[in-house]
């Protein structure tokens, strides 16, 4: 069974991704981590992240580099957003997320195109949203909790110009696949938009809820 789960920054995928894994006994892949990784390397190479040929060579990057924390910084996440729009970053790395969704026994993979580029196959198709302003605070507790110095306005602008990337890009835009299950998890806390999603899995599968 794949499992596909797609959505904005912040929204939630990440965490709903890694329990659904856990809950069906599936590997999983955040896939964003690929991109951060991509971005994160044209910072180390010197080169910049808008340059399409910067960007590629990037795509190489030492698997090691996936374990750094600092992907997780909302500087990289910007810069993560900036190298998917290059047709050539994301067919670089189509090959690579592809081999993971299609491994024997499925596998829940989330990102931004999973459901409608890398799996469209996927039995069950996830769109998980939430508004600018929850998805905002969200980052800036998580940050502030990290003794990061930023503000939430800042961040809800950093969010809203990465939306307008990711929805606007030629390739692979953001949006949800035909067929997913949109969850908005605006007014939900962590285990509220879990339970959610597992019901939506055990309804697009004929699956009996776990006791």
């Amino acid at each position: 069974m794949i499992i596909a789960v797609d959505g904005p920054t912040a929204s939630g995928k990440g965490t709903v991704s890694k329990a659904l894994a856990a809950h069906f006994g599936l590997p999983h892949l955040d896939t964003g981590l690929l991109y951060r990784a991509v971005g994160y390397q044209v910072s180390l190479n010197g080169g910049e992240a808008d340059n399409p040929e910067d960007a590629l060579a990037a795509t190489t990057f030492p698997d090691d580099l996936l374990d750094e924390p600092e992907l997780r910084s909302e500087e990289v996440g910007g810069l993560a957003s900036r190298v998917s729009v290059h047709p050539a970053v994301r067919a670089a790395l189509f090959e690579r997320q592809r081999a993971f969704a299609t491994q024997p026994g499925g596998a829940v993979l989330d990102g931004r195109d999973i459901g409608t580029v890398i799996a469209p196959e996927a039995e069950v198709k996830l769109f998980i949203t939430a508004s600018v302003t929850a998805r905002a605070k969200r980052r800036w507790l998580e940050m502030t909790g990290r003794e990061i110095d930023i503000s939430l306005d800042e961040i809800e602008a950093q969010i809203a110009r990465r939306d307008m990337r990711d929805r606007s890009r030629e390739d692979a835009p953001l949006r949800a696949a035909e067929g997913a299950v949109v969850i908005d998890t605006s007014a939900m806390n962590k285990d509220e938009s879990i339970a959610a999603a597992i019901a939506a899995v055990n309804e697009a599968t004929g699956q009996t809820p776990c006791a």
